[in-house]
């Protein structure tokens, strides 16, 4: 080899070397701008365009797009949701890398409530009020659904819920804009763990942007029409949370939001998200939301739903195939520009990067690790002790709960003593098997010890017949005790799985009534994903514990409330109406010129004749095996300047025989304010655990922005006056409070 040709080779390696290095120096944006450069338009459109895949689907499988994998390889699809396992991912992926410019697919899925192990439904868990359960619930969850393929899940659902018919409650953290802010915060940490990057790490969508659990008449889909004050003050907090929070994506909303729809709402997607709170990230329509345009009478065709949707600051296209169809057109007939194009393609870009899905596209696709990951024993046991904190116990009369040990007969009554499907509730991904779910009456086997049990169904779960009536009664009659399973199937909530009627199904408080008439202690389970009207039950059952669908561990967790082995402590996010025509109802509501005093008076004052104001139960309820008793209230001062705090300090003692833990709550009220504030705010809680006789001193801190508020021009202010704060268990349940006064 001559001399030249030496050099020239030696020129090259050390080229190539140099050339490897930059790459490797260049920040993301310049990775991105460099591919953006060498893509197509009708390659940068592929990359707003989401496919349904094959297997398994959260709506229509889409049958009309022809190959699917054809359409990756020829660079047209972006991302692909519903597809699951590393070895259906990896076929896809495989596919995207003989496109021409090899760009990795994103996998997206619905991971609401876990992946292989299925968790308590998000309203459960937000009833734990346990930031670091919740958030470690999304880090298993995460830590499986990457081990199993997926980039990205739609999740958290960080809507409000006022109304408990709105099938889609279960999703949400309840109806208190503070405590669904940091759920919102601790599901996006748990999910995107300790950055995107991470091989245990998926990505965190907030969904749905903005309002949707304001549907009118509860009913899914529905039109919202609400104030922009009320908008501001309840439900854009928990997304503005989950911002700060790092999300990596946000979903918009299938509603529209006084006459626009959230899909090509300018206002919410471009002017607040991506203007006002800088969002980095991209956004995703919900299914078929671009095209569902038309049905709202917004748009004419798909050519003019794709145009509102991309220029109102909407990225992806999920499975409505809008963008896909039309965005070349529009950009030749400049009605979309190459610049809005070039800026949705590289959020989404950005995300793939750092995802490192360009270092390896089958980095997410390891079947070892997805085999030592899922379902682990450390999981599994979080499961169980996660479903327990969600337990919210009701009422315990005599104390008929904690059970004894001593029991000779337990009969378990009802259509979900044996129920392994309703334990894991709407939205459960069912990658594992069904037998790891434990039902009831195998959580009670496992912990009953010598105590017989007995079990007769009743009534199916929607039955109208009562032919099995008797022998539940002949079965209560032989027990000590009676436990009984009620509730809902696992797709009576969820959603598209709004409700006009919230009671019990069909004859099963009936079938309560019949067992009560035993004379035996009866403890009542209801099992539900929304809270439900149980009236009878709550007025005659001894003993009743809410107990949502809490997942694979559901038997096991509701047996170590029921036997006193974990104390319950859950509180209750959302408030339980007594009739569905009080709905909406919350406690966070404003004063009217003509307050009921009470229940009873109803002499023209804003009242029910017919029905008592107050709710079955409030928010923040719920009960413990033992007692605390509040005491010692004491503030720094009783006046305060703007640039100043106030310190709130009491003693909370448990005054019972069990040790326990009480979520102390911290309300607040503005008592004269223009424009009007609400009869009270949580501002603050604590989960304090004691042990029986133990007294702990619980402080909180009352700053200015516990005080602020938006004013009529959306400007965050506070008002000089007298403010009340209100301590308790509950938020109808105020133990101790004082007023003091912010001073100019």
């Amino acid at each position: 080899m001559n001399s030249c040709k030496k050099s020239f080779i030696l020129l090259y390696i050390l080229s190539i070397g140099i050339s490897t290095s930059y790459a490797q120096q260049q920040s993301i944006p310049q990775k991105v701008q460099a591919l953006l450069n060498k893509m197509t338009l009708a390659e940068k459109i592929g990359q707003l365009n989401q496919y349904n895949g094959d297997w398994e689907a959260t709506g229509p499988v889409s049958t009309d797009v022809g190959n699917k994998l054809d359409a990756v390889k020829r660079g047209e699809v972006g991302s692909i949701l519903n597809i699951v396992g590393v070895k259906h991912t990896r076929v896809f992926q495989e596919a995207a890398m003989k496109s021409r410019l090899k760009i990795p697919l994103l996998f997206g899925q619905d991971v609401i409530h876990g992946y292989s192990v299925t968790f308590p439904i998000p309203l459960a868990e937000a009833a734990s009020w346990d930031m670091a359960a919740i958030e470690k619930s999304a880090r298993i969850a995460a830590t499986e659904a990457a081990a199993g393929g997926v980039h990205w899940t739609f999740a958290p659902m960080v809507d409000i819920a006022r109304d408990p018919r709105w099938g889609r409650v279960m999703e949400g953290a309840g109806e208190d804009p503070y405590l669904g802010s940091l759920i919102a915060t601790a599901r996006v940490h748990g999910f995107q763990g300790k950055g995107l990057g991470n091989l245990d790490a998926v990505m965190a969508c907030a969904k749905h942007f903005t309002a949707y659990g304001a549907a009118i008449g509860g009913r899914d889909y529905n039109s919202v029409d609400m104030s922009i004050r009320t908008l501001w003050e309840i439900y854009l907090p928990p997304f503005k949370a989950a911002l700060d929070a790092g999300a990596a994506t946000f979903m918009n909303s299938f509603n529209d939001l006084n006459g626009t729809p959230a899909t090509a709402n300018h206002y919410l997607q471009q002017n607040i998200l991506k203007d006002k709170w800088g969002f980095k990230g991209f956004v995703v329509s919900d299914w078929g939301s671009i095209g569902e345009m038309i049905n709202h009478g917004y748009v004419n065709d798909n050519y003019e739903a794709a145009e509102a949707a991309i220029n109102a600051g909407n990225d992806m296209d999920m499975e409505s195939r809008s963008y896909i169809n039309n965005l070349a057109k529009l950009v030749a007939y400049k009605k979309v520009s190459v610049t809005r194009i070039d800026e949705a393609v590289g959020r989404i870009l950005t995300k793939k990067f750092e995802l490192r899905l360009f270092d390896d596209p089958y980095r997410f696709c390891n079947a070892e690790r997805e085999k030592r990951v899922l379902n682990t024993p450390e999981h599994v046991e979080a499961a169980r002790d996660i479903a327990r904190k969600s337990i919210v116990l009701l009422k315990n009369e005599h104390q008929v709960l904690p059970l004894s040990k001593n029991l000779n007969t337990i009969a378990l009554i009802g259509p979900l003593v044996k129920s392994k499907k309703e334990m894991k509730g709407f939205w459960a991904q069912n990658v594992g098997n069904e037998d790891e779910v434990v039902s009831l009456y195998e959580g009670m086997q496992q912990a009953a010890g010598k105590t017989k049990l007995l079990y007769a169904k009743g009534c199916d779960i929607t039955d109208t017949s009562r032919t099995d009536f008797n022998e539940a009664y002949k079965t209560a009659m032989q027990a000590d005790v009676i436990v009984m399973a009620m509730g809902e199937r696992f797709d009576m909530t969820g959603e598209a799985k709004s409700r006009s009627n919230i009671h019990l199904p069909g004859v099963q408080e009936e079938l309560i009534k019949a067992v009560v008439a035993s004379g035996k202690p009866v403890i009542v389970l209801l099992m539900a994903g929304r809270p439900m009207v149980f009236n009878w039950t709550a007025d005659h059952a001894p003993a009743i514990l809410y107990t949502w669908w809490l997942g694979n561990q559901a038997g096991n967790a509701i047996a170590d409330v029921l036997y006193g082995k974990y104390n319950p402590a859950a509180k209750l996010p959302i408030t339980f109406p007594r009739a569905e025509g009080q709905i909406p109802i919350y406690y966070n509501h404003l004063n009217t010129g003509r307050p009921a005093k009470s229940d009873t008076d109803v002499f023209y004052t804003s009242a029910y004749t017919d029905l008592p104001n107050s709710p079955r139960f409030a928010f923040g309820y719920g009960l413990s095996y033992t007692t605390f008793k509040y005491s010692n209230l004491h503030l720094s001062k009783k006046s305060m300047l703007k640039s100043e705090d106030v310190t709130v300090s009491f003693d909370l003692q448990n005054t019972g025989k069990y040790a326990g833990e009480e979520v102390a709550q911290f309300y607040l009220r503005d008592l004269v304010s223009q424009p009007l504030r609400p009869v009270k705010e949580l501002k603050g809680f604590e989960k304090v655990m004691l042990q029986p006789g133990e007294t702990k001193s619980v402080s909180f801190t009352i700053d200015k922005e516990k005080l602020a508020f938006y004013n009529d021009e959306l400007e965050r202010i506070t008002q000089p006056g007298t403010f009340r704060l209100m301590i308790g268990g509950a938020s109808d349940n105020i133990q101790l409070q004082d007023d003091f006064e912010l001073t100019n």
